[in-house]
């Protein structure tokens, strides 16, 4: 196959991963209009998550290395997928209940520089010589273009001012954002420094499989608040599982290894999951029956665009044909 068409290729699985990625707001914000409570939206995800996981790992590696990994160093699994996974969901599905499928979505794009931000935190030393710990110039201010427009759609959902609970709804999206990439580095900088190679699926599977004890601990938290879940919300939790906990992670991790030497090509991938934005529109307008954004709610979406796209061109050409600096680029997403 030809560089251009396996680029082609790149793009159109990274772009049905996006698709896959979107099942994160539209069906949370579904289980919360049928008023489920967030715990179990958050635990049953990923509950459900891990028996979906086991019939890969025969053909991504295995569970044993993974199994191996943990015992070896239990502290590290549980911290990072406590910030990664647990951290992560639990503030996102808190959040669901507080705007449309659109306004999350655009919100959780801050994880685009959240990684960035995070590595002088991660990676510095006592030698001073990581140089994955300086924040490049270039992507910083592609970043600040997607704060701007984060910032411009949550004024233009609030009409132009934040109450107390759009600020609390901003916040919860906003460490969200940051604990996905920061758990995902942080976990892959312990294998690092531990000499073990686990691939993308393994890693995942490693963090579910670590997370399940809080997991167990907030759906004990959601029975004794709520109750038992109904059958919708285990539906939709199950959707968001197979959709995007095991789907659209499988696809995008496909995608981006498939043009990792290519820098305009991994750009080009990278910049697929500004589509989450429109897919999460469209569908939640046609399903929810939730309003278009408009006025500044839509600029602020189309600069979160934009941010993305110039973000991932920027991005992509530095980690391009870098193995360690591809994965991690692409770990930062998730939803």
């Amino acid at each position: 196959m030809s560089p251009r068409r396996v680029a082609l290729v790149a793009v159109a699985i990274a772009l049905a991963s996006a698709l896959f990625f979107t099942c994160t707001y539209v069906l949370n914000r579904a289980a919360a209009v049928d008023g489920g409570h967030w715990a179990w939206t958050a635990s049953l995800r990923y509950l459900i998550t891990l028996p979906l996981l086991l019939p890969l790992m025969p053909w991504q590696g295995g569970s044993a290395p993974v199994w191996r990994a943990i015992r070896a160093h239990p502290g590290p699994w549980l911290l990072w997928s406590g910030i990664g996974f647990v951290l992560f969901y639990v503030c996102l599905s808190y959040a669901a209940a507080s705007g449309p499928s659109w306004l999350i979505a655009g919100t959780f794009q801050l994880t685009v520089i959240a990684g960035m931000l995070c590595a002088p935190f991660l990676y510095r030393n006592k030698h001073g010589r990581d140089q994955r710990a300086r924040i490049p110039l270039p992507a910083l201010l592609s970043g600040l273009v997607v704060v701007a427009g984060v910032l411009l759609l949550q004024l233009g959902h609030g009409g132009g001012v934040l109450d107390r609970d759009g600020w609390i709804a901003l916040a919860l999206v906003a460490v969200s954002a940051f604990a996905y990439p920061l758990g995902n580095r942080g976990l892959l900088l312990h294998l690092e420094r531990a000499g073990v190679e686990l691939n993308a699926t393994q890693r995942v599977f490693g963090m579910t499989l670590a997370s399940q004890p809080l997991w167990l601990a907030v759906a004990v938290y959601a029975f004794a608040d709520a109750g038992l879940p109904s059958l919708g919300q285990v539906g939709f939790a199950a959707g968001v599982a197979l959709g995007a906990g095991v789907i659209a992670t499988v696809l995008f991790f496909q995608a981006t290894g498939m043009v990792r030497n290519d820098p305009t090509a991994l750009a080009a991938a990278e910049a697929m999951q500004a589509a989450e934005i429109l897919f999460a529109t469209v569908i939640g307008v046609l399903w929810l029956g939730e309003a278009w954004p408009q006025g500044r709610a839509l600029g602020g979406a189309l600069l979160v665009v934009v941010g993305i796209v110039v973000f991932s061109l920027v991005a992509a050409r530095a980690a391009a044909g870098d193995r360690r600096a591809t994965q991690e680029l692409r770990g930062d997403r998730g939803a």
